[in-house]
């Protein structure tokens, strides 16, 4: 069976990627995207938003996606403007179902902009145990949504 989108997520964070570079980096190749410039682009969007803890960086990477396939790119668009919210709620909508949130805190249970909390997330290993779930989850529904 040939590895999925959701694989090929999972595979680049076990990698080392963080969990947004995963996501956007796995689908980037197919809008004419390199993996250099999707890399550098979502890089902030881990741990929440930068380690905030706020929006899931795989449902920020995700949200990335959704652009490179729907975004606008001429101002008079409006057509590709809601398609594109309309893909992205479709996508929130099915990663809330599966994961119950988008928040990143709520996800781990850790809120990682506090340093302690931070640090207490990596000794219990919580992104290495329950982000790669979050990570295959978006690139499966991006493929089915896409």
């Amino acid at each position: 069976m040939a590895p999925t989108k959701g694989d090929d997520a999972a595979a680049l964070f076990a990698g080392g990627w963080s969990c947004s570079q995963a996501v956007c980096c796995a689908f980037a190749r197919d809008f004419g995207i390199d993996e250099k410039t999707a890399l550098m682009l979502s890089c902030g969007l881990g741990g929440g938003m930068g380690h905030t803890g706020n929006a899931c960086g795989a449902v920020s990477g995700a949200l990335m996606v959704i652009g490179m396939k729907y975004g606008r790119t001429e101002l008079g668009d409006l057509a590709s403007k809601e398609k594109t919210y309309e893909k992205a709620q479709e996508f929130i909508a099915e990663f809330r179902r599966r994961n119950e949130s988008l928040s990143c805190t709520k996800l781990l249970g850790y809120d990682l902009s506090d340093p302690k909390q931070l640090a207490a997330a990596r000794e219990a290993g919580a992104f290495k145990t329950k982000c790669p779930k979050f990570v295959r989850d978006a690139g499966e529904i991006l493929e089915t949504l896409l």
